[in-house]
């Protein structure tokens, strides 16, 4: 195995080489996921009889659950195990939970009851745990394939989230034709046994490449990370009350540091009389990543309507594509991901370059000008789904013979798709690079995060719309009955609460400053 330092030996591993197949690694991992994700809304208000309020709060907690369970995960990984570890470890967790759901599934067609029920759901937490040690540390062992010291390596680490995502389009929009169909078609069971091989595929591959891996070592003397951003934060805390209660030494000066970000970190400057300088930046450089984190919210609330309400919106509408064969409504979100496969190409290889000529960045523009463009498109994304909608309600009402067709849905699906290719990639870029070395699972995780907050926060808005416009009768918006219900309300809503979260976001990036290439 290749242990790299700062002199990294970049022609005996690593590289390309070591990142491809990394890539084809999370193909086969997103493969079993989107599987499982995509169509689960279908199995809660079908097999399982919930109602579709009850069925998209349970798929929201359960994605907010993954994207949050990285942060853990991550911990671990940075901390202790290491990411290698952990990507087995919670790999084999993955797999059991995969398992037990094909199991699951299988009993529950034969008979209904409590227990049934149970092992359906820890089966699916037990997927959420393993993807939450899986997700974060793969993508950051793809990236440190390659040396962030050298140009040509660093230019090609922000090309290898772009093709990283390629990939995992490609295997999602696959998954989306073929699992869905012999889920609703033939057996669920079958459908989710499909998904444990898979996930059984990636974990071959991952440990078929162990010889030709970089693996990077933390820096010498250096206690735990995590203990050495506690350690900053309590002597800034502490030396700033003595100063309050004039307790401190007067003659002792506060050393300057080498940069300062901005004033709200200054009082973290009072820890250096007693702490390491790189610490402090350290500490600076997690903290100045929390504005972000909040302002990129109401994206992720976006995010988590592409897999529960745009599903149901799509199977009350007219699916066929020839007499007698319906496209299940799970299969429009390969929409997204082909929009993504398309214009991931563009972008890599026209818009960067171009715009590099100009910039002078090497990825054409900046990260934080990346991810709020897709914010941007997200909120028009959510303003054409609106329009749709209310047409959608306008013929039901009209009692048309024939149904509005599905393919109506297709332009909010390509606009979200082209919006993830801005924000989802910036966004992993973004919290790879902004965070000291030994925190970049860390730092993944802190970007997962986001997505599971979005998650739980679109749950908890649905459960309260759904109280407040269910009360004295009236009929809820998010009623079982579609055409009943007005899911157009709710996408204006989330469209406005986009529109002020790009706002916040805009602020939030106009103080931001980037760290420094090799300040860790």
């Amino acid at each position: 195995m290749a242990i790299t330092t700062d002199a990294t030996v970049r022609f005996s591993s690593g590289g390309w080489k070591s990142a491809r197949l990394i890539i084809f690694v999370e193909m086969a991992e997103r493969f079993a996921f989107f599987g499982i994700s995509s169509n689960l809304i279908t199995y809660l208000t079908g097999p399982m009889g919930e109602s579709t309020a009850v069925a998209a709060a349970n798929v929201n907690a359960w994605i907010g659950t993954i994207s949050f369970l990285p942060l853990l995960w991550a911990v671990v990984a940075d901390a202790f195990l290491g990411r290698f570890r952990t990507i087995i470890i919670s790999s084999s967790l993955y797999i059991l939970g995969l398992g037990l759901l094909s199991f699951s599934a299988m009993v529950l067609s034969h008979s209904s009851n409590q227990l049934q029920v149970t092992l359906f759901f820890v089966s699916l937490y037990l997927i959420a745990i393993g993807q939450g040690g899986y997700k974060p540390c793969i993508k950051v062992f793809g990236a440190d394939q390659f040396d962030e010291n050298d140009v040509n390596e660093s230019k090609a680490k922000s090309s290898y989230f772009n093709w990283l995502m390629f990939g995992n389009c490609v295997s999602i929009s696959t998954t989306l034709f073929v699992s869905t169909y012999i889920q609703e078609n033939l057996s669920w069971s079958l459908g989710f046994g499909i998904q444990c091989v898979s996930m059984v595929l990636a974990l071959f591959l991952f440990l078929l490449g162990t010889k030709t891996y970089r693996f990077s070592t933390t820096r010498e003397g250096k206690n735990n990370p995590f203990a050495r951003i506690g350690r900053v934060l309590v002597e800034a805390v502490k030396n700033r009350k003595q100063d309050h209660l004039g307790l401190g030494n007067t003659n002792e000066s506060v050393p300057l540091l080498p940069h300062q970000s901005s004033e709200r970190f200054r009082f973290l400057d009072r820890a250096a009389i007693s702490c390491d300088l790189a610490e402090i930046e350290e500490t600076k450089a997690v903290l100045r990543l929390v504005p972000i984190w909040v302002s990129c919210l109401v994206f992720a609330i976006v995010n988590a309507q592409a897999s529960t309400f745009f599903i149901k919106q799509g199977a009350t509408m007219d699916r066929s594509i020839s007499p007698g064969f319906l496209v299940p409504s799970a299969t429009f979100q390969s929409i997204i991901n082909i929009s993504i496969v398309i214009f991931i190409p563009i972008y890599d290889r026209l818009l960067v370059p171009a715009a590099r000529s100009f910039t002078q960045i090497p990825s054409g523009i900046t990260m934080l000008q990346r991810i709020g463009t897709g914010i941007f498109l997200s909120i028009i994304a959510m303003v054409v789904a609106a329009l749709v909608e209310t047409k959608r309600l306008q013929a039901a009402r009209d009692d048309l013979t024939i149904p509005m067709s599905v393919w109506w849905l297709v332009p909010q699906y390509v606009i979200y798709g082209v919006a993830d290719v801005f924000t989802m990639a910036g966004l992993q870029e973004f919290f790879y690079d902004q965070v000291p070395r030994e925190f970049r699972s860390v730092g993944m995780a802190l970007n997962l995060s986001i997505y599971g907050a979005g998650n739980f926060l679109s749950s908890f808005i649905i459960f309260v719309i759904d109280r407040v416009t269910s009360q004295s009768g009236q009929t809820s918006w998010f009623d079982n009955d579609l055409n009943k219900a007005h899911l157009d309300y709710f996408y204006w809503l989330l469209a406005s609460l986009s529109f002020i979260g790009l706002a916040f976001y805009l602020w939030f990036t106009r103080l931001y400053i980037y760290n420094r290439p090799n300040t860790f």
